[in-house]
């Protein structure tokens, strides 16, 4: 079979190999990758490429061998996946507890930008609790977790208040749900009793300053690579007792929050965001232009089994 591998090039980030076709363990599906999803995270490990990275955590397509343990989706079933790694390929096996089946009417390319965004989302509101009525705000908010958690924040209630860098950014989150948009967390009408923070650097104390006596700040991610700064003292300016707390997505199946996203999308109420679609011939550009911010929402690549 085709799989794309890392170059270590930052023009050409990846390329095709000739690979022999996965063995899946008695838990894991063999499924036939129909479109798949780059993530910002691969994007950085692509940077400085480890020998063994194969990268493709994001897939939709069809199961075309089963689990051997009889757990999971029979041959035939449309799916979309979360496997640990290697997706980038024309088969990739895949935990059954990390599938979700397809309905007819959700094609491979929609599905395929759920899983990493759309589980951190769902499981990052989790963690912050009860929601309703809350005032959140939202840092690095364009990006495919903050178009869900924006979406799905004000669908259960929620005040969002959602931070991103462009006027045109911010139509598309006011279009979602979101109750205020600002493009400086200064301006963000606080306090807040729960803040969602994802760019790390100056963001983090920015936050806290925006924050209410005994709230909560959830720091999901760095995705501007800086790192953060707080000053003790900052707390007695506002939000004194307040709560900070790291997360990370990961742990434990995936399947059931990747049903749930399924459902949600089904029901008209989770609108994912796909900006492009290109055949997986073109990944290394795709690859280039998500460095360079030239997409605007999920990539998805087709692979050659939808032709």
């Amino acid at each position: 079979m085709q799989r794309l591998i890392p170059t270590g090039d930052p023009e050409r980030p990846v390329a095709f190999t000739e690979a022999a076709e996965p063995v899946p363990r008695s838990d894991e599906a063999l499924v036939r990758v129909e479109a798949f999803a780059p993530n910002r995270g691969e994007t950085f490990l692509l940077e400085n490429p480890h020998p063994d990275l194969l990268p493709g955590k994001d897939v939709a397509g069809l199961v075309v061998q089963a689990a051997a343990d009889g757990s999971g989706p029979r041959i035939g079933s449309r799916v979309v996946g979360h496997p640990p790694l290697g997706g980038w390929a024309d088969y990739v096996a895949v935990p059954t507890d990390a599938l979700a089946v397809l309905p007819d009417a959700l094609d491979a390319v929609t599905a395929a930008a759920l899983p990493l965004a759309g589980i951190t989302a769902v499981r990052l509101l989790r963690a912050a609790g009860a929601v309703p009525g809350a005032r959140i705000l939202l840092t690095g908010a364009s990006g495919g977790v903050g178009h869900y958690v924006t979406e799905l924040a004000a669908g259960a209630g929620a005040v969002v208040t959602a931070v991103t860098a462009t006027p045109e950014r911010g139509s598309r989150l006011s279009a979602l749900g979101a109750t205020h948009v600002v493009h400086d967390i200064a301006d963000a009408p606080g306090p807040f009793d729960l803040v969602l923070e994802s760019t790390g650097g100056s963001a983090v104390a920015a936050c806290l300053a925006r924050l209410r006596p005994g709230g909560t700040l959830i720091w999901f991610g760095q995705a501007g690579r800086i790192p953060a700064t707080l000053n003790f003292f900052d707390f007695f300016a506002g939000p004194e007792n307040a709560t900070i707390r790291h997360f990370h997505y990961a742990g434990g199946p995936y399947g059931r929050d990747l049903g749930t996203l399924v459902r949600l999308v089904a029901e008209g109420r989770l609108h994912p965001e796909v900006g492009l679609v290109a055949d997986w011939s073109e990944t290394a550009r795709v690859l280039v232009d998500l460095r360079e911010r030239r997409v605007r929402g999920k990539a998805v690549l087709t692979t050659s089994s939808t032709r």
